[in-house]
C-alpha cells in the first residue's frame, strides 16, 4: 500500500509540473555549463597553415544555444600564451559587469595558464548576440555565435523556420593578427588590413586554395529559413546579399525589427541582423556573398569577396567540378548583385529601414546629455621607425579629443568598487572642448592632435541619458560602428553633416525607433541614441572597428548604484583574475 501510495504521489507531482509548464511556458530556466579552453590550434587556409588561437581548437568557436531565461555558466581556460578575456557581446549583464569581458575594464585578464568561470543569466534578451575575446586583437579568431532562443513554449513573432543556420562574417590575415597590430603600436602606422574575408571561418570560391572547403547551406526548396548574420570582422563593415531571393529582416542586435524586404544586408563590426529567406527559386546553387563596405575615402581596404553556398537539396547535379568535392557537383552558383564598396546610399537605405515592431515608450525628458566627437588623431612625433604614421606622425583617434588609455595594473570597475584611487579620473567632456566645423574636408591642423587619459563620464542611476556621436573630417570621414556596453539603447536619428539639435531634433523617431547595442555613425555624419541608466558599474563605449579602438576611440560611462536593494553592482566573484605586470 505503501508503494502505491508512493507512485500515485510521484504521479501527480509530474502532472503538476507538465501543467505548470503547460500553463505557465518558460518558467523552468535551465543553467547551461560551457568550458572553453583557449588554445593555439594549427589552421590551413590561402594555402597556408597557421598557428591561430582558438576556443576548443574550433574556428570559428562554439555556438552557445540557450533560452532566454537561462543562466549561463561558462569556465575559460587559458592554455595559450597571450592575456585573454571573453566579452558576451549585446547582453546586458545586468548589475554584474564582473562577466562583461573588456580587458582592464571590467576584469583583468586571464593569463597563461589560469581560468575565470563567467556567470550570468539571459533574462528579457532573445536572438542572435556573440561573443568574442576582447583583449588585444584576440577576437580576429576567437570569437562564435550566442542565440537565445525564446523561453520553453513561447514562439518566435513570426512563423516558425524550418531550420536556422548562424552566419558568422571575418577577416583573415596571412600573419598573426597579434603581430599585425604589435607592428602597427611600434610604428606608429595603422595596422595592415587583412588578406581575405570569410564566411563561416572560409573565404570561398573566389579565393585560393579555398573552394573545396567553401561553406554550405543545405536548404529545400519551400521552407523558409531563418540565417543569423553576425559580423565578427576586426574592421570591416559588410555588405551581404544572396543571389536569387528575398530576405526579409526580423531582427537586430537581438531585438526584433518591423520586417522588411531587402537584397542588401549592412553589418557593422558587432552588429547582427536575422533574416527569413523562402526556398522558392528554381532548385538550384546559388552564392551567399559578402564584401566590405568602405566608407573612407582614400583608404585601404580588403577588396575580397567571400562567398557561401546556399544549395538547395534537389538541386541539378552534374559531373564534379574541379575541386573534386562531393558539395561541389552540378552547376556553377548565380552570383548575387552586390553594391560598389562605397555604396553609401546602399547603406543608408538599409540602416533607415530598421524599426521597431511596433510602437516604444522613448524615455525622456534628457537629464544627461553627452555630444562627442568620434574619429581619428594624428600624434607628433620625431621622424624615424617609431613615428610613420602619416606624414612623420604616430595614427591615433578619440572621442571629444580625448584618446582613451587603458590602466594595466587595476580594472576600472575594480577601480570603482573598491574605490582605488589614481586609476581613472571622471572629467571626461560632456561637449567637445572646442567647437569646429566637424565634418569639413580641411579641419585645421592644430586641432588633429588628441590628448591621451584614462577619463571616465559619471552618470546618476535612473538618468535619462542622450548620447550624440559626431563623426569629424580629422584624416579622414568614417562610418564608426560605436557599441556600449551594458545597455541597448534607441537610435532617434542619424543624419550626415554636422548634428544641429534646433534643425535634427525635429528627425526624431519617437513612434518606433530601433533598438540596437551596436550603431553604425553614418561616414560625415551623426547619431542620436538615448537609454536610462538603469544598470550600474563601468561601461565601455568604443568603436568596434578595432583598428580605431586601438587607436583611442573609446571612453567609459561610470553608472552609480541606485538606492533600492537591486539597483547596486553585486560583489566580485571569488576567481576574478588578479592583475599583475
Amino acid at each position: 500500500m505503501a508503494t502505491r501510495g508512493f507512485t500515485r504521489l510521484c504521479c501527480c507531482c509530474l502532472f503538476a509540473l507538465a501543467l505548470l509548464s503547460f500553463i505557465m511556458p518558460g518558467t523552468l530556466a535551465e543553467e547551461r555549463f560551457y568550458e572553453f579552453v583557449v588554445q593555439e590550434t594549427a589552421v590551413k587556409r590561402l594555402c597556408q597553415t597557421n598557428k591561430i588561437i582558438t576556443v576548443n581548437g574550433q574556428f570559428p568557436g562554439p555556438t552557445i544555444e540557450v533560452n532566454s531565461g537561462d543562466t549561463l555558466v561558462i569556465r575559460a581556460v587559458n592554455m595559450a600564451q597571450y592575456n585573454v578575456t571573453l566579452h558576451w557581446h549585446g547582453l546586458r549583464q545586468l548589475r554584474n559587469g564582473w562577466a562583461d569581458g573588456p580587458e582592464f575594464v571590467t576584469q583583468c585578464p586571464i593569463r597563461p595558464g589560469s581560468s575565470y568561470t563567467y556567470r550570468y543569466t539571459t533574462e528579457g534578451q532573445e536572438g542572435t548576440l556573440w561573443w568574442h575575446a576582447h583583449s588585444s586583437w584576440l577576437r580576429a579568431t576567437v570569437h562564435g555565435a550566442l542565440i537565445i532562443h525564446p523561453k520553453k513554449g513561447l514562439p518566435y513573432p513570426f512563423p516558425k523556420p524550418a531550420k536556422e543556420f548562424p552566419v558568422l562574417l571575418a577577416e583573415w590575415w596571412r600573419r598573426d593578427p597579434i603581430s599585425v597590430i604589435r607592428q602597427s603600436m611600434i610604428t606608429g602606422a595603422p595596422p595592415n588590413i587583412s588578406d581575405t574575408i570569410l564566411i563561416n571561418g572560409q573565404p570561398g570560391d573566389f579565393l585560393p586554395c579555398s573552394s573545396q572547403e567553401t561553406s554550405i547551406i543545405p536548404v529545400v526548396a519551400g521552407e523558409t529559413n531563418l540565417l543569423r548574420i553576425i559580423n565578427a570582422a576586426m574592421n570591416s563593415e559588410l555588405f551581404v546579399s544572396l543571389a536569387g531571393h528575398k530576405m526579409t529582416v526580423v531582427a537586430a542586435d537581438a531585438q526584433y525589427t518591423k520586417p522588411f524586404d531587402t537584397n542588401v544586408v549592412l553589418v557593422g563590426p558587432g552588429q547582427t541582423t536575422d533574416v527569413l529567406v523562402t526556398a522558392n527559386a528554381a532548385p538550384g546553387r546559388y552564392y551567399l556573398a559578402a564584401r566590405v563596405y568602405a566608407s573612407a575615402q582614400g583608404v585601404p581596404f580588403d577588396n575580397t569577396t567571400a562567398t557561401a553556398i546556399f544549395q538547395y537539396k534537389d538541386a541539378p547535379q552534374g559531373r564534379p567540378r574541379s575541386s573534386g568535392h562531393p558539395g561541389r557537383t552540378g552547376p556553377a552558383p548565380m552570383l548575387p548583385y552586390m553594391p560598389a564598396n562605397n555604396d553609401t546610399n546602399a547603406a543608408t537605405m538599409f540602416s533607415n529601414s530598421i524599426r521597431s515592431p511596433g510602437p516604444v515608450k522613448v524615455p525622456g525628458p534628457v537629464t544627461q546629455e553627452v555630444f562627442t566627437t568620434i574619429g581619428f588623431g594624428l600624434f607628433n612625433c620625431r621622424p624615424g621607425p617609431f613615428c610613420q604614421g602619416p606624414n612623420n606622425t604616430r595614427f591615433g583617434a578619440s572621442m571629444n579629443n580625448v584618446s582613451f588609455q587603458l590602466p594595466n595594473t587595476v580594472s576600472l570597475l575594480q577601480a570603482h568598487y573598491h574605490h582605488i584611487p589614481g586609476v581613472f579620473t571622471e572629467d571626461f567632456p560632456a561637449f567637445p572642448p572646442v567647437i569646429f566645423d566637424f565634418t569639413s574636408q580641411n579641419v585645421p591642423r592644430a586641432l588633429w592632435q588628441p590628448v591621451k587619459g584614462t577619463r571616465l563620464y559619471r552618470v546618476k542611476f535612473g538618468a535619462v541619458v542622450q548620447i550624440v556621436f559626431q563623426d569629424t573630417g580629422i584624416f579622414a570621414t568614417e562610418e564608426h560602428p560605436m557599441h556600449i556596453h551594458g545597455y541597448h539603447f534607441y537610435v532617434l536619428a542619424t543624419g550626415f553633416g554636422n548634428y544641429n539639435p534646433r534643425r535634427d531634433e525635429a528627425k526624431f523617431n519617437m513612434v518606433d525607433p530601433p533598438s540596437r547595442n551596436t550603431i553604425g555613425v553614418p561616414v560625415g555624419g551623426w547619431a542620436v541614441v538615448r537609454f536610462v541608466a538603469d544598470n550600474p558599474g563601468v561601461w565601455l563605449v568604443h568603436c568596434h572597428i578595432d583598428a580605431h579602438l586601438t587607436g583611442g576611440l573609446a571612453m567609459a560611462l561610470v553608472v552609480e548604484d541606485g538606492k533600492a536593494e537591486l539597483e547596486s553592482t553585486v560583489p566580485p566573484p571569488l576567481d576574478l583574475p588578479i592583475c599583475g605586470l
